[in-house]
Parts: structure tokens; C-alpha cells; sequence
């Protein structure tokens, strides 16, 4: 068979992956690297980074570029039968990496290069490879007795099941729940962009009205504007109980998430305290800057402690306006989004329909696009003929001011069924040297926005033009890298807490008039975004930031106190923590229904278990960042330069603390993120 997941070709070959295919190269290639590593211990005490190192890193990246277009497929194209070859993958991928990490030959091999002569001649890079896989070796188990290595695999296998399955009921009941509206009357608020794509979803099933969804873009357009209060009911009863065991069932499927989170955190509590952890939090800070688990949570409610008062206020404050304004009391969960764009539209006549027509994605891009060349000099050019897996998938290429090429990216933007919800950046190929051919590394950036309607584009809120730039700070630190070596190239062996510093540190040009000027212009008419409209976004900018600071601490100070609290005698006691950790942060009481955590893919399927803390640790180092090029100018070259070269290039090759000070001239403080957030220090 010839077999596309085993074509050395640069770039993905898309159109040609078949389910058939996966397992067959994924065996292959497995076989090839266990072969491979065997071979070269052979070489008997004699080893070094040519002899060891380098040939493991060319079958890794090979299992790599195999494997990633597989996972990118599974989740942006999801179907019955990829799914099941790739779950099939998963637990050989999963033994794979548990074998080498307790592979003691290998482990020794290792340790000789950290203590040999040559050892001292490797460039920072290549030590902090090494440095890393000596820690990894022991978080993999390499001191465990037989049969507590027998049981860590069993676990890793277990937790790679249980992990995909979870990831699948939040797609299956988000794809599952859809509501038809036959009178339009019964939509009334909506804007008519919201609308035409609920005409245009209808059609694509083939019925006649109007489909909402709990696609997001959907969801939040009910939420925001719909007069209904009956259908704001209905719907976020469907969001916030996905995939568990409250609202609307599908009897002949099972959706619920609810043994899986407590088998989930059963086996990475398991697993922690066979590698000699207290906790699974504990286990999780190994490889992040928090040192330990008393660090995250007094910086978590230290920002609690600042921020509650205001995020009270801004409750009472919404509140009184319903009362006043509307005549109506008792706010209750779905009231809230519909209320704070009344008062929004009342305090600042802001409206976000009319900043919408602000935003064309063909501006936003090309403006985004032109504030990367002013900071770091670079030419993005868009690529028409590539292999592409949809219709809305685009391309483009990176060069910098000597014409060299850096990088290349693909785009998926919109929402669609069958595709994961939110929004990422995923490595597709990692940057490597070798006899001096460079391997150009390749991002995937997703985004889930509402898809254009007729022959309109696709008009962007201001909150999508920054999950845009966010991704694309991602896309950036790891397509800028000019590290030689893929285990610390890019994104690869950045502390996970210092991952989100280049994404946050995108968003604030979003803010800013000269850069906004770039990216913007009416879909219609070419006009620049007036002024006043901008002040108007300025003014409202922290319009309710004191809630939404205290929405992101109530889900970190949850993730991190489910890890770090569990105890296998009483399970994981989920929605007790919850309640406990609302009952001192949040300022608004949520239903008995809400299933939040049922679909908190972030902590249960994804990278950020004991570790969700990490996007307002980076958001510290992010605004302090940016306040360098509030001093300098949001365009200096001088200071892009420094974060170009401090940051963005340096991947994981140092400690992120030392890169933030060889930046930044000192370490971080906190007072950027509260002045940026409009809350007193």
C-alpha cells in the first residue's frame, strides 16, 4: 500500500489520508524507532550526539510527521472511522513513549553524555535537551521497581483512553443538541448577521427557519441578544450541561463525562504518587516555573483578593441597570450576557454588531499581518496551491527582511460540525538542523468564528480579532525559532507556564489605535474605524473585567484544587470543590444543573491539568512585557528586536525566567496585568 503517512514530503498530504492508512504507519514507524534505538546502544559506552541523540531525534520527528496531521484530522474533521483508527494509535503511541522513558540502557546512555568530556563543548540547547530527558527519564518512572513500571504503563494507557473519550462526548452532545426555529419573531434581538448564519445552518440540514446550535458562535449570539428569556434558558441549560448527566439526553447515546473525570483523576493521582509526588499538582509543577503548589496558589489568591471587590461591584452595578432600565430583578446565569451588552450599549453606546463591521476577516488578516513585518521585519504571502483537508483551510509562508524562509502556516477559521470546539495552535513540523538543511517548521492555527453568509465575509467581534492574534503569538513562537534541535525548538520544552507569554503578549496591538488602524475598515464601505468608535471600545475596554478576572481564577483555583486535593478514599468530589471555590471567588451563584466541568476539556483532555493557572502566570509576564513597548513605542524595532530574539527565537532552550530577564532587564511584576485589567493594585 502506498501508504501517504509514509512519504517523506515536507508538508502533509491531506487529500490522500485515509482511516486505513494510520495504523499501519503508525506500526511501521514504531517499529523502525524501537529498532533504531536499539541499534544505536549498541555502540557501547562510546556514545555522543551524533552516535545517540541525533538518530533518535530523525525517527521521532518522522513518528512525529506522521502522527501529526492524524491528531490535526481527528479533531477538525472528526469521523467514525478515524476516529476509531486513530484511538487504535493511541495505546501503542502511549506504550511507545512509556517504554523509552523506563528504558534504563537508554537512561544510561544518557547520563554518560551529561558526565563525559563533550558534555561541557554542547551548546546551551543541546545541554538542556540533555538536562530534560534525565528529568523526563525519572517523571516516566526509570527508578520504579517492575511492577510499579508494569503499573505506570498500564496507567499512561489508561489515561490516553480516557482522555480521547472525553474529548469525544464534548464533540458528540455539542453536535448532538440543535433547536429549529420556524417563526422568526421568536429570534427576536438577534442581530441579522446571527440571523443569516442561523438560515444558513438550517439549509445546510435541509430544513426551512432557523438552527441554532451549540456551536459557540451560535451559543453566544443567543446569549447575547435574544429577547427570549425562555430560549436563553433552553440554551445554556443545553451548553453548560454537554456531555454530562443533567439536560437534554440522548438516551441511545452515552455522552456523560461524569465516571470518566473520576477514573481521569484517580489515575494521574495513582500515577503521582508512584513517582514519589504527594499529588498529581505537584507532579504537574515538575516541568513548569512554579516551583510548588503553595507558589500558585498564594499568587491565585493574592489576584482574588484584588479583584473580587470589583468583579462584586460590577454584579451589583448590572443589577441595578436590569432593575432600573428593564424593570427586571433576579438576574440569573443566562441573563447576565444579554444584560451587559444592554448596559454596554446604554453606558458607552457600544455596539458589538457595529464593531463587527469594523472587523472583515480580509481586513483583520492583512492588518495582522502587517504589524508582525513592522515588529520583527517579517513578509507573510499567502499560498493558494497546497493539500488542504477543507474548502476554508488557507496557507501562507514566512520570510524575514533577508528573504529567508522562517515558517508556514495553515488556517482554519470557522466553525463547522464534525470540528473540535475553540480555538489552538498545534504543531505540525518542528524545526531541526542537520548538515546544515533546515527542516521549516509548520503551525496549524484554528479557530472556531462564525463562517461568512452569502457573499459576505466573515465579520469578526473584537473578542475573536484577539483569540486571532493569541493564536497567532503561538503560531510565532514556534515558527520564529531559530533553534537547531526539535526537542527544544519552538514550542517544544518551553516551561507550560511560560507557554502563553508570546500568545497573551499578541493581544495587546489589539488595543491599540495605530495598530487597530491597520486592521480595520468597514466590510462595506473601506471607512476606517471613526474614532469615536474607538474610544468608545477604549472606554468599555474593562467594562466587567473584575468579573472576568474572577471567572478565569475560579476555574484555575478549581483545577489546581481537584489535583491537589484528591483523595482516592472519597473520589473527586468535583462539584464540592467547585462550590467551595465559588463560594470564595465568584461573585454570581450558578444553577444546580450547571455541568461546567463536564466539558472543561483544559484539565481533563488537554495539556493544562494542575496547570490552568498558567495563562494568568504568563498574562504577569505578558503585560509586564508589553509595557516595555508602552514606554519605547508599540512599533520600536529596537524593542521587537529584543523580544524577537529573547523570546520568540529562543524556544525552550533556556529557562524561560532568564529569557523574561535578558528581555525585560529584571523579573516580572504584577503591576502591568492589574493597570492593563483597569483593577487597583
Amino acid at each position: 500500500m502506498n501508504n501517504p503517512l509514509l512519504i517523506n514530503a515536507p508538508l502533509p498530504l491531506f487529500s490522500q489520508i485515509k482511516p486505513e492508512h494510520v495504523e499501519p504507519a503508525i506500526d511501521e514507524l514504531l517499529a523502525e524507532a524501537r529498532s533504531v534505538v536499539e541499534q544505536q546502544l549498541q555502540t557501547r559506552k562510546n556514545y555522543s550526539w551524533e552516535k545517540l541523540i541525533q538518530p533518535l531525534d530523525d525517527v521521532e520527528n518522522k513518528l512525529h510527521k506522521a502522527w501529526s496531521p492524524v491528531s490535526h484530522l481527528n479533531a477538525v474533521l472528526n469521523s467514525e472511522e478515524l476516529r476509531a483508527a486513530y484511538n487504535a494509535c493511541l495505546p501503542k503511541l502511549s506504550d511507545y513513549a512509556t517504554e523509552m522513558g523506563q528504558h534504563k540502557a537508554l537512561f544510561n546512555a544518557y547520563r554518560m553524555i551529561a558526565k563525559s568530556t563533550e558534555f561541557a563543548s554542547f551548546d546551551i540547547a543541546q545541554q538542556k535537551i540533555i538536562r530534560n530527558a534525565l528529568r523526563d527519564f525519572r517523571l516516566s518512572g526509570i527508578d520504579l521497581t517492575e511492577a510499579q513500571k508494569h503499573r505506570y504503563k498500564e496507567i499512561a494507557q489508561e489515561l490516553s483512553h480516557f482522555t480521547s473519550r472525553y474529548e469525544e462526548n464534548v464533540l458528540d452532545a455539542t453536535n448532538a443538541w440543535s433547536k429549529l426555529i420556524s417563526h422568526k419573531a421568536d429570534l427576536a434581538g438577534l442581530p441579522e448577521s446571527a440571523l443569516a448564519q442561523a438560515k444558513q445552518t438550517a439549509q445546510s440540514r435541509g430544513e426551512d427557519g432557523w438552527m441554532i446550535t451549540l456551536q459557540f458562535p451560535s451559543y453566544l449570539a443567543v446569549m447575547t441578544y435574544a429577547d427570549d428569556w425562555n430560549l436563553r434558558r433552553e440554551h445554556y441549560e443545553a451548553f453548560t450541561t454537554r456531555a454530562s448527566d443533567q439536560g437534554p439526553q440522548y438516551p441511545e447515546k452515552d455522552f456523560d463525562n461524569t465516571p470518566i473525570m473520576e477514573r481521569i483523576l484517580a489515575l494521574r493521582h495513582e500515577k503521582a504518587q508512584l513517582l514519589g509526588f504527594n499529588n498529581y499538582a505537584e507532579l504537574s509543577l515538575a516541568t513548569k516555573m512554579a516551583n510548588k503548589p503553595e507558589e500558585v496558589m498564594a499568587f491565585l489568591e493574592d489576584l482574588a483578593a484584588k479583584s473580587w471587590r470589583q468583579a462584586r461591584n460590577d454584579l451589583i452595578e448590572l443589577k441595578e441597570f436590569a432593575l432600573q432600565q428593564y424593570n427586571f430583578g433576579d438576574l440569573e446565569p443566562w441573563d447576565i450576557g444579554y444584560y451587559s451588552e444592554k448596559m454596554r450599549q446604554y453606558k458607552y453606546k457600544l455596539s458589538q454588531e457595529e464593531v463587527k463591521n469594523y472587523f472583515p476577516i480580509t481586513r483583520v488578516l492583512t492588518g495582522l499581518f502587517a504589524i508582525v513585518e513592522k515588529l520583527y521585519g517579517l513578509q507573510i504571502t499567502e499560498i493558494s496551491d497546497f493539500d488542504s483537508w477543507h474548502p476554508d483551510a488557507r496557507f501562507f509562508s514566512i520570510h524575514d527582511k533577508n528573504g529567508e524562509l522562517r515558517g508556514q502556516f495553515y488556517l482554519d477559521m470557522y466553525a463547522r460540525e464534525h470540528k473540535r470546539g475553540g480555538a489552538w495552535m498545534d504543531d505540525c513540523v518542528g524545526r531541526r538542523k542537520v548538515d546544515d538543511v533546515v527542516q521549516t517548521p509548520v503551525a496549524y492555527l484554528v479557530c472556531n468564528f462564525t463562517p461568512p453568509t452569502g457573499d459576505e465575509p466573515a465579520l469578526l467581534t473584537h473578542d475573536e480579532v484577539t483569540t486571532l492574534f493569541h493564536e497567532f503569538g503561538h503560531g510565532l513562537h514556534h515558527l520564529l525559532t531559530q533553534v537547531d534541535y526539535l526537542g527544544v525548538s519552538g514550542i517544544n520544552g518551553v516551561e507550560w507556564d511560560a507557554v502563553e507569554l508570546p500568545s497573551q503578549f499578541m493581544e495587546n496591538w489589539c488595543w491599540e489605535q495605530q495598530a487597530l488602524a491597520l486592521m480595520s475598515g468597514h466590510y462595506q464601505t473601506g471607512e476606517p474605524l471613526p474614532d469615536e468608535l474607538f474610544q468608545k471600545m477604549i472606554a468599555a475596554k474593562n467594562f466587567q473585567s473584575g468579573m472576568m478576572m474572577v471567572r478565569q481564577l475560579e476555574f484555575s483555583l478549581f483545577d489546581f484544587r481537584i489535583y491537589r486535593d484528591f483523595d482516592p478514599e472519597k473520589g473527586g468530589r468535583i462539584y464540592d470543590t467547585l462550590e467551595k471555590v465559588r463560594s470564595q471567588v465568584a461573585v454570581m451563584p450558578m444553577p444546580k444543573f450547571n455541568r461546567f466541568a463536564h466539558s472543561f476539556s483544559h484539565i481533563f483532555a488537554g495539556g493544562y491539568a494542575a496547570g490552568y493557572y498558567s495563562y494568568k502566570w504568563a498574562e504577569v509576564l505578558s503585560s509586564d512585557a508589553y509595557s516595555l513597548f508602552e514606554e519605547k513605542g508599540i512599533f520600536d524595532t529596537e524593542t521587537g528586536k529584543a523580544f524577537l530574539n529573547n523570546i520568540l527565537e529562543k524556544g525552550g532552550s533556556e529557562d524561560a525566567m532568564n529569557l523574561f530577564i535578558k528581555f525585560r532587564g529584571r523579573k516580572p511584576n504584577i503591576d502591568a496585568l492589574l493597570r492593563h485589567n483597569g483593577i487597583e493594585a
